[in-house]
C-alpha cells in the first residue's frame, strides 16, 4: 500500500486539496500499477509561523 506524505503551508481551500489528493493518486496508480484504492495520500499542513526561509518564518515574510 503507498502512502504519500505531502507537506504544504496551511492556508489552501479544501477544493484545492481535493484535487491534490486526486491527482497525486492518479500518478501513483499509474506510476506503480496499483489500484486507487491501495493508495494513500496525508497532506500535512504546517502553520506559517513555523515554516521557515532565509531566517524568516513564511508569516514575517507576508508583513
Amino acid at each position: 500500500m503507498p502512502i504519500a506524505h505531502i507537506h504544504l503551508l496551511e492556508g489552501r481551500s479544501s477544493e484545492k486539496k481535493q484535487v491534490l489528493i486526486k491527482n497525486v493518486t492518479a500518478a501513483i496508480s499509474k506510476s506503480l500499477d496499483t489500484s486507487p484504492e491501495k493508495v494513500r495520500v496525508l497532506l500535512l499542513e504546517i502553520p506559517k509561523e513555523n515554516w521557515g526561509t532565509a531566517g524568516k518564518t513564511k508569516a514575517e515574510s507576508e508583513i
